[in-house]
């Protein structure tokens, strides 16, 4: 009541006091007067608005307004007129413009703002007088500020491994006004970077956690009343454990026979830091190792004395065979060649006197060979230029994939080109070769020189004898003897031997298709490699011996009385071009494999394991299973990189394993996805001697896919021709950059051997090597001893890929066939047993299995099911894959099985199982401890046993 009378009575003083002042003035209309009080036509203007407010506990707040020109100001609240008295005024006159400029301000108690209760805030406002009219300023609302004490959600402590995120929450008080949110971490500001986040709703993000981000993170909230401070969250950034590389295995711990060796690695790759896990698995492995025992050469017995020389001497040799060092044993002392003067010391006075005829005899002899030569050469290109091809070598066409050199009569462009077949000399063939080029100098000429290739003359090559090859081309120039090469025809695996055969080939090239190009090897047609066996409800395991391809048949996937009989089937044709995709660069990376019957009918999934020849340590490749269909096209399962619940992939550094569950062929293919993308080559050398030349001897040098399956082809190959295996097989990364490669033979004994011209360096182009298709590669070096008495050969082979690696093949071996010793080709487990049933096919005991079935199929709820035993044994990828099988735990020891069919180590699994119940004892109940425990109990006793054999063993080797 006494604020509205209050205005009552200021609106009323108003008034009279602009009828007393003015009233004379505006009937006058005195200039002078008007520019005085503010007449000049304007409306107040404010300069100053009241602002809005907080009231801070009990303290008053000020509200100030300012209006040019201005007889008058008051400040109106809620609706009502603020009393006169309340007003603090001042007047004063602006200098420029001679206009009267007035402020007033009112003062806003805490007890006014909780006394008035109205639909929106307390809020004022003012409003000024001049002659032609009033103006209002903006509402400006107080509000009494406050923060509450308890934060609404406080940041919880989090532990996240390395590279993970890390989300903070918070959610501050209420307050007026809404409090600002800071972080502190370690008492210390948190700012915002291109990892940390905390502008998003108040929380903290940090996108990828490191080391550092670990401590105590604080939540600060504040306003112009006060702060509060969260509950303190500590952030643990933890490093699981991984293993450092093996080191190399330690020498053999007896110098001669049979002993053991070790190898070992450490969890420092990185070390468990901030209680990260610790690495899973063995830091130590034993192996049985065979040391040879050390064999010193012996001389053998001195050959006879050689015919006295001119220079009056005679000579004799002995050799290092008897025996020869062996195993690291020291070679002999002493010389190889001994000397002597033949005529005890008087050959230089006997022959002092016909020494200078000698000489003229011999110069006279050999001018008249020059000048007999020359005119051979000479009728001989008269005779044949009509052909217009000279022969610089003939004798290339002796020895499988080797050179021969040929230039044309007008612009003499040498090419090497690497025969494809052994020569017969009695019958006429026709052939297609690549040519090789030596170095790059050769290529770029005859790039220079499309007259040479586009196309090429009718060439027939006939060879008459070992020391002739005559090269003829047709006066009509369209007589071709070439048709195209069927497709199974030379360099691509291993070329039939044609040894002694007359041929007639023609080299015709094209613009489309460069000479280069390889082609496949035409080798007949193979039966399939088949192996099958009888199963039934207890399962089992069948095996192509030497081929890194099995089937194992989970216990109880096959009915009780039921039985199947199973096959595996390695087709060994050539049909990579309708496995192959030919819209992109598929390349073959196993055999094709089929299982069988049709119609087999089993209640769980199979586990194939296929060998592979992919380098998969880096993302360089795609790699895609495919399946034959009923129409003999081939469709894609699955990426193996993808989630799929049809099958499941398993993809290791030798081979994959694979879950189905429909017999039929499949297999696996690679696309590059980059040059960085690497094959993995098995080279090897074998040697025999030369059926047709007592004193000639071969080396075959084979460059294959890396797979068991592909290097046995090479090993029957080489059985059938009694070949001998000179060398441990060592591998090459054969990279996707499109360079070829290359092999060369060096440090052949000149004085003891030699080799045909222009087949010491021999090459196969990229395509023929990237394409093989698990089809061998073969290039021969044909050498032949000056003497029978040299029986050793040694020299190196090297192996290279252009702008890629190197491996060399060394080769000390004695050539003489009484002492040819057996080299095995084969250490695998697996080369003799084929299949097995019942539980010796099994490493897990069934009632091991059984138990561990029963406890993980069975859901918990604090997850530890399945999903953690398939986590434990680092089967943690595609889990929808199991989620739909009755029993994922079968399904995952299956995989397990498939995974160490070869080693029989039970540690990885009794460890898993050992780990996991530590956690069940503390979370579950007692009947799923007992059952657990019993199960990871029964399987370290299994582990201990296996210890204490593993011991045993150990004391007996050594």
């Amino acid at each position: 009541m006494g604020q509205f009378s209050g205005g009552c009575y200021l609106s009323l003083g108003i008034l009279v006091f602009l009828c007393l002042q003015f009233p004379a003035t505006v009937a006058r209309g005195s200039r002078s007067d008007a520019l005085q009080h503010g007449t000049s036509g304007t409306l107040p203007h404010f300069l100053q608005e009241p602002d809005d407010a907080y009231i801070v506990k009990s303290n008053p707040i000020k509200l100030k307004c300012r209006a040019r020109p201005a007889l008058q100001i008051f400040f109106k609240c809620n609706g009502e007129w603020v009393h006169q008295s309340q007003h603090q005024s001042q007047e004063h006159t602006d200098q420029g413009t001679g206009l009267k400029i007035r402020e007033v301000m009112i003062n806003v108690s805490r007890q006014q703002v909780e006394d008035f209760h109205g639909p929106e805030d307390y809020w004022c406002l003012c409003v000024a007088w001049s002659h032609l009219g009033t103006s209002k300023s903006r509402k400006a609302t107080v509000r009494i500020a406050y923060l509450r004490k308890n934060f609404e959600q406080d940041p919880q402590g989090k532990e996240v491994p390395i590279k993970g995120m890390i989300v903070l929450h918070c959610r501050p008080p209420e307050g007026v006004p809404v409090a600002e949110v800071e972080w502190l971490k370690n008492e210390e500001p948190v700012g915002s970077d291109g990892n940390i986040d905390t502008r998003a709703d108040h929380n903290l993000i940090i996108q990828e956690a490191r080391l550092s981000n670990s401590g105590n993170y604080t939540c600060l909230a504040s306003n112009i009343v006060a702060k509060r401070r969260s509950l303190t969250a500590t952030v643990v950034v933890f490093v699981n454990g991984g293993w450092s590389l093996w080191t190399d295995w330690s020498a053999c711990n007896v110098p001669c026979g049979r002993g053991v060796q070790k190898r070992s690695r450490t969890c420092t790759n990185p070390a468990p830091l901030n209680g990260g896990a610790f690495c899973e698995g063995m830091s130590v492995q034993k192996s049985t190792c065979n040391a040879l025992c050390p064999v010193d050469g012996g001389w053998a017995e001195w050959t006879e004395w050689t015919v006295c020389s001119s220079e009056c001497e005679r000579q004799r040799s002995r050799e290092c065979t008897a025996p020869e060092p062996k195993h690291g044993g020291r070679i002999c002392d002493g010389t190889a060649l001994g000397t002597d003067n033949c005529t005890g010391g008087l050959c230089t006075h006997s022959l002092e006197g016909s020494s200078d005829v000698a000489l003229y005899s011999g110069l006279a002899a050999g001018v008249v060979t020059v000048v007999v030569l020359i005119v051979a050469v000479t009728l001989y290109r008269r005779n044949r230029s009509e052909y217009g091809v000279d022969v610089i070598d003939s004798s290339t066409l002796t020895g499988g994939f080797q050179s021969f050199s040929f230039k044309t009569a007008h612009q003499g462009n040498p090419l090497l080109i690497n025969s494809s077949l052994q020569p017969d000399l009695t019958v006429s063939r026709t052939y297609t070769s690549p040519i090789c080029f030596q170095d790059s100098m050769d290529k770029e000429l005859i790039s220079q020189e499309p007259s040479l290739f586009d196309p090429l003359p009718d060439l027939k090559v006939k060879v008459h004898s070992s020391f002739m090859v005559s090269l003829g081309v047709s006066e009509r120039g369209a007589e071709y003897h070439a048709q195209k090469a069927h497709p199974q025809t030379f360099p691509r695996g291993l070329a039939p031997d044609y040894s002694g055969v007359r041929v007639e080939g023609t080299l015709r090239g094209r613009r489309e298709k460069s000479l280069l190009a390889p082609h496949a090897p035409s080798t007949p047609s193979r039966p399939p490699l088949r192996m099958a066996g009888v199963f039934g409800h207890a399962g089992g395991r069948l095996v192509v011996p030497n081929t890194g391809v099995s089937l194992l048949v989970p216990h109880g996937g096959i009915a009780e009385d039921i039985t199947w009989e199973m096959y595996m089937v390695i087709n060994q044709e050539d049909s990579s071009s309708s496995t192959l995709s030919e819209e992109s660069q598929e390349v073959l990376l196993s055999p094709e494999v089929t299982y069988g019957p049709p119609g087999l009918d089993l209640s769980c999934p199979v586990a194939m394991t296929i060998a592979h020849c992919a380098e998969v340590t880096a993302d360089n490749w795609n790699i895609r299973l495919k399946r034959q269909t009923q129409d003999n096209k081939w469709e894609e399962v699955m990426s193996v990189g993808e989630e799929s619940t049809s099958c499941y992939c398993l993809l290791e550094a030798q081979c994959c394993h694979l879950l189905l569950e429909s017999p039929g062929r499949y297999a696996l293919v690679g696309e590059p996805l980059s040059q960085e993308a690497v094959k993995r080559l098995r080279l090897a050398v074998f040697g025999s001697a030369d059926n047709t030349n007592p004193l000639g001897y071969s080396l075959r040098v084979y460059c294959v896919d890396n797979t068991p399956y592909a290097f046995q082809e090479v090993e029957s190959a080489e059985r059938l021709r009694g070949g001998r295996l000179l060398e441990e097989p060592k591998t090459l990364l054969f990279r996707g950059n499109s360079f070829s490669l290359q092999l060369s033979i060096q440090d052949i004994p000149q004085f003891l051997w030699s080799i045909k011209p222009f087949t010491t360096c021999q090459e196969f182009s990229f395509s023929q090597v990237w394409a093989s298709n698990q089809r061998p590669l073969q290039c021969a070096f044909s050498l032949e001893r000056y003497s029978p008495a040299s029986s050793q050969l040694s020299c190196k082979i090297s192996v290279r890929q252009v702008k890629g690696q190197e491996q060399i093949l060394q080769v000390y071996t004695s050539v003489v066939e009484c002492e040819k010793e057996v080299v095995p080709f084969f250490t695998q487990s697996n080369c003799t047993t084929t299949s097995q049933t019942g539980s010796r096919a099994f490493k897990i005991p069934l009632s091991i299995r059984q138990r561990i079935c029963a406890t993980f199929d069975t859901a918990n709820a604090k997850g530890k099911d399945w999903q953690l035993l398939a986590q434990k044994l680092h089967i943690d990828r595609n889990l929808c894959y199991f989620a739909g099988q009755e029993s994922p735990s079968a399904v995952i020891l299956s995989l397990w099985e498939a995974q160490h069919q070869d080693t029989g180590d039970l540690d990885s699994l009794a460890s898993a199982l050992e780990e996991i119940s530590k956690v069940h004892s503390s979370t579950h109940s007692t009947s799923s401890r007992t059952t657990t425990l019993t199960t990871t109990g029964t399987t370290t006793r299994t582990t201990a046993t296996l210890g204490r054999s593993t011991e045993e063993l150990d004391t007996e080797f050594t």
